[in-house]
């Protein structure tokens, strides 16, 4: 039995790609392929940082991701346009599913366990106006390491106070399904674009094509 629900932010409830209309307002006919190494090197570093132990927030950590990918694709970014931005990340869209997949499962706690930093998941969550769809907003920041540490999976654990089986968890991340399903969590795997799954060892319980079905599966 699946007790508790607890989701990814990231891609999962949020669309990262959202950003790309201010991206491209910012940068004509090159908004597409920022977005898409922002968010590729913004996930990067976590691991990075993770593995050199040199733990930086995600909003440091997203800051840096975006000076990098301006640099390497030529784009001149100045202080004034790293600020709006990074803003970007304060307002990123829920995915249109998101609201109604919450009241279909009023039945069951819910939380959010991200890489993000506190401020930037209470901003988006917040102006989203998704305040009451969650008993909590879990973020790694204490622990100083990112997804996919096991450590970071046992803070809903914790905070749910069930077993790792009874907790359903819904990430688009590959990676992510992989590291929670090692760790024990039923997990569901939000594919939206049909990607192939990374190759770790890993199979989630079910792999859905958006958040929708997952009430369907538990």
């Amino acid at each position: 039995m699946i007790r508790a629900i607890v989701f990814d932010a990231y891609g999962t409830l949020f669309d990262v790609h959202s950003v790309m209309g201010a991206c491209e307002h910012r940068f004509p006919h090159r908004g597409a392929e920022l977005s898409r190494l922002w968010r590729q090197k913004q996930l990067e570093y976590t691991w990075l940082r993770s593995l050199m132990d040199r733990y930086e927030n995600f909003e440091r950590i997203t800051s840096d991701a975006l000076v990098h990918a301006c640099g390497a694709l030529g784009l001149h970014l100045d202080d004034a346009g790293r600020v709006a931005l990074m803003d970007e990340y304060r307002h990123l869209a829920p995915y249109p599913e998101v609201p109604s997949t919450l009241l279909e499962l009023a039945d069951r706690p819910k939380v959010i366990l991200s890489n993000g930093s506190p401020a930037m998941l209470d901003a988006v969550v917040a102006n989203a106006g998704l305040e009451s769809g969650f008993e909590a907003v879990l973020s790694v920041d204490p622990l100083r390491i990112f997804k996919p540490s096991p450590r970071v999976y046992q803070l809903a654990v914790d905070r749910l106070g069930v077993a790792p089986a009874e907790i359903g968890f819904a990430s688009s991340n590959s990676w992510d399904i992989a590291g929670a399903t090692a760790f024990g969590f039923t997990t569901f795997w939000i594919n939206r674009a049909g990607q192939h799954a990374d190759e770790l060892g890993q199979t989630p319980h079910a792999v859905l094509s958006g958040l929708d079905q997952l009430a369907g599966h538990l």
